[in-house]
């Protein structure tokens, strides 16, 4: 039986970075970008006002109180869009928007909040009521982006900000990681779709939708090879359905009883096992290795075991064939809110509840613990990680929990 840790570590090692394809910008949210991207031009290309108000040179307003404003002649408005026209002098000031154009020279804005228009002899005019700093309400040239800056990384997962950067850089489209078609097979005598009559000694197929849904969460495609009874005919002909793919999942099939004959029919078809059974709860059956160079696991029957081993395995290995740089599971330290007794020498991975309450995450179980038991994985936010030479762990103790929302 292998650790977790080492199980790991010979899938990743056995994962490769498949390939890659060019997508419109609008279609890029949640993709792995698969190039490093470099700026084109200064963003924002040219100073700016920060607000609606009045460019002047902040020297003309030292001194301005409400009490003893400042009086400026206004001689140009500036929208965004326009080119300032005029050369500021003494004691003139600019009326500009948003965006516009900071006048050549201008270093400063006065927000309009503070002023008042007045006209003197037939001439624009301003009361300045607040003595301006230089810079203030300027936007520079290239302050928030840099002409030539790597803006995003190879392997970042693209966010709603992450494609405005893209399009303030001119990417109208991006090369991204392609997704990975990812096969799904659900095996067993007694499992039936979701909508077949459901007759005793039949259940319906919960593996198959929560398998398809994890892949597509990970970021796959994923494909329903259906159900496979536990036949090797059966068995046999599904699987080489799969091989067209860039990863098969198949659930149930891979313990001891007379009829699990997956991890059998696997090796029969020319699989490299790399592992069977895993030190951990629940998902200890369990099978990967390369078929035809293709990744495979099997997973247990359990629904709540398949979707644990699920996250612990497979979506990394999924993240790993979409060169995605960050893990797509964050982490954190939590506070156990209950007593809780486990095997010693397996890592448990609990169905939790985790909330930040008093400065720090808080951790409990959401109630029994089955592995046939989904509802309280359905309840779940997160998996409390117990570890292997742990025996006993007190209400109170420090625990690592993976968020799952």
């Amino acid at each position: 039986m292998i650790s977790v840790d080492d199980a790991l570590r010979k899938v990743l090692k056995a994962i490769k970075v498949i390939g890659k394809e060019t997508i419109a910008l609008r279609d890029s949210l949640g993709r792995v970008l698969a190039e490093d991207i470099y700026s084109d031009s200064d963003i924002p290309g040219f100073d700016n006002s920060a607000m609606d108000g009045y460019a002047l040179n902040f020297t003309d307003t030292t001194k301005a109180s409400v009490e003893d404003p400042k009086i400026l002649e206004v001689i140009e408005d500036v929208k965004a869009g326009d080119i300032p026209k005029k050369k500021l002098n003494k004691l003139q000031a600019i009326r500009i928007m948003t965006g516009a154009i900071l006048p050549k020279d201008a270093d400063a804005v006065v927000m309009v909040e503070v002023t008042k228009k007045v006209k003197i002899k037939g001439k624009e005019f301003v009361e300045i009521y607040k003595c301006a700093k230089r810079n203030e309400n300027v936007r520079r040239a290239g302050e928030d982006i840099k002409k030539g800056e790597l803006v995003l990384r190879n392997g970042t997962l693209l966010n709603s900000a992450h494609i405005g950067v893209l399009a303030s850089v001119g990417k109208s489209k991006v090369r991204v990681a392609r997704k990975p078609m990812v096969a799904i097979l659900a095996t067993g005598n007694e499992v039936i779709d979701v909508n077949e009559r459901l007759t005793p000694g039949k259940i319906r197929s919960s593996n198959s939708y929560t398998l398809y849904s994890q892949v597509i969460s990970a970021g796959g495609i994923a494909k329903n090879l259906g159900i496979a009874k536990d036949t090797p005919s059966q068995l046999i002909n599904k699987i080489k359905q799969s091989l067209g793919c860039d990863l098969l999942i198949t659930s149930g099939g891979v313990s001891v009883g007379d009829y699990d004959l997956v991890k059998d029919i696997l090796s029969k078809l020319g699989t490299n096992i790399e592992f069977w059974k895993v030190a951990m709860r629940p998902g200890k059956p369990m099978v990967f290795g390369l078929i035809r160079g293709i990744p495979v696991f099997g997973l247990p029957g359990n629904p709540v075991s398949s979707m644990v081993a699920f996250e612990v395995f497979v979506r990394p290995a999924i993240a790993k064939m979409l060169n995605q740089s960050a893990p797509s599971r964050k982490e954190a330290e939590a506070i156990l809110q209950e007593d809780i007794s486990k095997k010693k020498g397996l890592r448990y991975f609990l169905r939790g509840n985790t909330t930040w309450r008093n400065s720090s995450y808080q951790a409990r179980t959401t109630g029994p613990q089955g592995s046939g038991i989904l509802k309280s994985m359905a309840q779940a936010n997160s998996l409390i990680i117990l570890p292997e030479e742990k025996e006993f762990i007190k209400k109170g103790s420090k625990v690592k929990v993976r968020l799952l929302d």
